[in-house]
């Protein structure tokens, strides 16, 4: 998955592809570096980013995807909190909502994944961006984490939500410390988020949880970390994983899957 912030203010990418023609040049770049799915935002959600409107995020967003779609040769996302933006991506031609806040701000987005028959990320966080470090304290941070999808997997399903639409995503960098990060992808494979029985996304991409890593630095100046983390997630069973540098990525993302077959083949010997 490739991310495509339209915003002045996210914290790797802000401003990059703010105008609408340039982002629609990246956006057909990743197709053609490797992307899935393409994953179009409009808010950013870095800790003490301003709200942004619906009004304001609509057009920013439905725009974009709207030019992008009938040139796209891979589902288009969105990723939004917010159910009127959700609908009217999904109008426009996106097929994928992305919601980091797992339902608990927008419950209706539910209803509009479900009209529409489309996929449905579902992301652990608690609170807000702006309050979520205040609320990362845990005892078992896998087991915790898989609690609360939990819930969040039933308010879709209960939404109206094909259960076998629902993608989960463990949240990495939010609402968790760098530890707790930490803790998360290297237990992807923990009993407690296995029993869940759905895709995994996982989105480490040059976050501030690879600083332990790489020292202090600037945020794009993580992609050896990332490269790292991402090759971690695959081998413990993700399925996708959300990225910036989408060509460099896409070589990651393939040897690592090469090594976990080998094991999966060797297993069955």
């Amino acid at each position: 998955m490739g991310v495509l912030n339209v915003t002045p203010d996210s914290f790797s990418d802000g401003g990059l592809y703010f105008d609408h023609d340039r982002a629609l040049t990246a956006a057909l770049a990743m197709i053609d570096d490797g992307a899935d799915i393409v994953d179009v935002g409009g808010e950013s959600t870095r800790p003490g980013a301003r709200d942004v409107d619906e009004a304001e995020e609509r057009r920013r967003v439905v725009p974009l995807v709207a030019k992008l779609a009938p040139h796209a040769s891979v589902p288009i996302s969105v990723d939004t909190t917010k159910a009127g933006v959700a609908r009217a991506a999904l109008d426009a031609g996106a097929t994928i909502v992305n919601d980091i806040s797992g339902l608990r701000q927008d419950a209706a987005l539910g209803d509009v994944a479900a009209r529409a028959g489309a996929a449905l990320i579902l992301m652990h966080m608690r609170g807000t961006p702006h309050d979520m470090y205040a609320r990362a304290v845990y005892r078992s941070v896998p087991e915790e984490v898989a609690a609360e999808l939990r819930w969040s997997l039933a308010a879709a399903v209960a939404r109206g939500v094909s259960r076998e639409a629902v993608i989960l995503d463990p949240g990495i960098g939010f609402a968790k410390r760098a530890e707790h990060s930490w803790q998360i992808l290297s237990h992807l494979d923990h009993p407690a988020l296995l029993t869940l029985d759905r895709p995994w996304l996982v989105g480490p991409s040059r976050k501030s949880f690879l600083e332990q890593a790489t020292g202090e630095c600037p945020s794009a100046t993580r992609e050896w970390a990332t490269a790292a983390a991402v090759t971690t997630a695959v081998l413990l069973g993700a399925h996708i994983v959300r990225v910036h540098s989408v060509r460099e990525m896409t070589a990651v993302v393939r040897a690592a899957d090469l090594v976990r077959r080998c094991r999966e083949q060797a297993k069955q010997v």
